[in-house]
């Protein structure tokens, strides 16, 4: 009897020493993962911070509003140049999203790993990480010198050849992690493949294909390289689809090298109602898919 229980005693206190070792391991997890969460968010806290500390100054309605006037003197504001950057980034987005969403379609439902499918994606992958100046020179030499001036279209063309990689590798990839039986079971009623994909299996992804379309507008939002060889900037409202417009990051570049301080603090306002665009845009589009996902039905005739 006497040795069970020594046996049963040394038992409970490996388990003991075991669950210490496991909370142990825990704690040590959690202070890890906790310690990169304030890495990553330090140096974004400080960018915000630091923005808004220089640029909260010089938002007011005439900076919103009106073109730009003296920088010396500080009058005027940047109203061109929001108008340009929302006119510039609706243009690319008409093109960019969907053209990058079929474009994620076709790789993920149709092509799969055929031989063309895994050419597209290598193509892909380097058109993502490929610099934005080459894509600002391609888009001058091929539709500014075209055209004969600069133009929003050339730049319109530009940013959307940067949006459509992001948005094809972020739609692919969400595409699959729909489960199969989701496309089976509307195989199964006898509806058609692409009314499957598009109203059942795109739908079962819309968040993530969101996401990506968000990265993307947020990506192409504060390029300035192909703005420059393509856009080039005014300090004029929108005078036409043939002439140049002004843009956020254009208006940024160009203050920043001022040596004013009119300049500078203006330079500052403009990045933050550049971050101010992109957020909102962000939150709105969260807000639509949060909307639909806390039960709101939508019945569509297949």
């Amino acid at each position: 009897m006497q040795p069970r229980q020594e046996r049963k005693k040394m038992i409970q206190d490996a388990m003991v020493r075991t669950n210490a070792r496991r909370r142990l391991a825990d704690k040590l997890f959690t202070a890890v993962t906790v310690a990169c969460i304030a890495a990553a968010m330090i140096p974004l806290g400080s960018i915000l911070v630091e923005v808004v500390k220089n640029g909260a100054g010089a938002i007011t309605a005439e900076f919103l509003t009106q073109p730009q006037g003296s920088i010396i003197a500080g009058d005027g504001g940047i109203g061109p140049a929001i108008q340009g950057t929302l006119l510039v980034v609706a243009l690319a987005s008409l093109i960019g999203i969907p053209v990058g969403v079929l474009a994620g379609i076709y790789l993920s439902e149709y092509a799969r790993d055929s031989r063309f499918a895994r050419a597209v994606r290598f193509l892909n992958n380097v058109m993502t990480g490929l610099p934005s100046i080459v894509i600002g020179i391609v888009g001058y030499v091929v539709l500014v010198l075209t055209i004969g001036s600069f133009n929003i279209t050339a730049g319109a063309v530009a940013l959307s050849i940067i949006m459509i990689p992001i948005i094809v590798g972020v739609t692919e990839e969400t595409l699959k992690l729909v489960p199969n039986s989701v496309r089976e079971a509307g195989h199964s009623l006898g509806i058609p493949k692409w009314k499957v994909t598009i109203f059942i299996t795109l739908m079962a992804a819309k968040s993530g294909v969101l996401t990506g379309i968000v990265l993307a507008i947020a990506r192409i939002a504060g390029e300035t390289a192909p703005l420059i060889m393509t856009i080039l900037g005014t300090s004029l409202f929108f005078q036409g689809f043939s002439g140049p417009v002004d843009a956020l990051p254009l208006r940024i570049w160009r203050l920043a090298s001022l040596p004013y301080e009119h300049a500078h603090s203006f330079g500052w306002g403009a990045a933050l109602v550049l971050i101010l665009i992109v957020l909102s845009l962000s939150i709105v589009l969260r807000f639509v898919v949060l909307r639909r996902k806390r039960g709101r039905v939508n019945v569509v005739k297949l």
